[in-house]
């Protein structure tokens, strides 16, 4: 396997640019993540880094050398489509024994793999059985071995459990990380689904028109988002935002909301200008004695828990609590904020300014 590093990459297409200048590191062994919504760059990236593409400028290192221009075919990569992109002509042994085939490979060693690759993934007992007859779980796993069994530097996936229904969806993402650990392969994986992202990534890019949003761990991207694009798009339901009111000042702990005081993480720097106050669902709660009110506009059973809508004057809040807690529409409540869970963005540039968590501060 091997590490990808990624310099300055961007890719046009006519006058229009859909990646822009990026750059970033990917492990050798690592499950890597693009996520982003349509039309973001993250497949564009994918196709550059496979070869499928040739980008407008900018380095690709695969194990130490550079392929930025080289083919497809001279990268050493496996890529594996939403669509699956079997032969529907050939069974399930042909299919994956394919690539081995092609490179002249001597029958019986060509046999081996793929009885290796079968057993990887539980699928000995479809071996004679044509494609076209198999459900969607057993195509993307025969998919998968006809990737494996060319034993590449790294797989490249583009959406690969996109044509699946959510529940089996969720079932193989658990098969496909679980795969990934046992052979250790580098992989690059495109999604525009936050969940399976945070599910299955070791390490996240975040994109958002062509430009790198964030780069990190889920946890970090989760608790630390660097803009408030980051913040809205992961999540569910999504960071609040709140528009706070005056300037904060270098050292200041809070801010105000309306005539009512906020706990904030402690400010190292100054910030002027509209600032925006957000909090994630789970670090509101509904308190009789908060001085902060609001009115219950909705609220979503979940099994034990439940999401519900306030209307304040700031803004609408969404609070992730208990089922067991009282909430019905048109109730009056107060709402909590632990200052040290809050994050706090700049309305001109949308990038934050004070983490949550109490650590970093972020520079625009």
């Amino acid at each position: 396997m091997a590490e990808i590093v990624i310099r300055n990459l961007r890719k046009e297409f006519g006058d229009f640019t859909a990646v822009q200048s990026s750059s970033f590191t990917i492990e050798d062994g690592e499950f890597f993540m693009l996520l982003g919504p349509s039309g973001c760059g993250k497949t564009t990236t994918l196709r550059m880094i496979a070869g499928l593409e040739l980008p407008t400028s900018g380095d690709i290192l695969i194990d130490g050398e550079e392929v930025s221009q080289k083919p497809a075919t001279e990268r050493d990569i496996a890529f594996v489509f939403q669509m699956f992109a079997l032969y529907p002509h050939m069974n399930v042994r042909r299919n994956i024994s394919y690539p081995l085939v092609s490179q002249g490979l001597p029958r019986a060693q060509v046999k081996a793999k793929v009885a290796e690759v079968a057993r990887i993934l539980g699928i000995e007992d479809i071996l004679e059985k044509p494609v076209g007859g198999l459900s969607g779980g057993d195509r993307q796993r025969v998919a998968l071995g006809r990737a494996i069994v060319r034993e590449p530097k790294a797989f490249m996936m583009d959406e690969p459990l996109g044509a699946l229904d959510a529940e089996f969806r969720e079932h193989m993402a658990e098969e496909l990380r679980a795969l990934h650990d046992r052979m250790g392969a580098t992989t690059v994986y495109v999604t525009h689904d936050q969940l399976e992202a945070m599910q299955m990534g070791d390490k996240i890019v975040v994109m958002n028109h062509g430009v790198i949003e964030q780069f990190g761990t889920p946890q970090d991207i989760y608790d630390k988002p660097a803009t408030m694009f980051v913040a809205d798009f992961i999540g569910s339901p999504a960071m609040n935002f709140l528009d706070a009111r005056g300037t904060v000042a270098p050292g200041a702990d809070h801010v105000m909301l309306g005539d009512v005081r906020a706990a904030i993480p402690e400010m190292r720097e100054g910030a002027s200008g509209e600032i925006v106050f957000g909090v994630r669902p789970e670090h509101v709660r509904l308190s009789d004695a908060a001085p902060y009110r609001g009115e219950v506009r909705a609220a979503e059973y979940l099994g034990t828990t439940q999401i519900v809508t306030v209307d304040t004057p700031a803004g609408e809040i969404k609070a992730r609590i208990g089922s067991d807690q009282p909430a019905r529409r048109g109730d009056k409540v107060g709402l909590e904020f632990n200052g040290r869970t809050v994050t706090l963005f700049s309305r001109e540039t949308g990038k934050a300014l004070r983490s949550a968590m109490n650590e970093d501060v972020f520079h625009g």
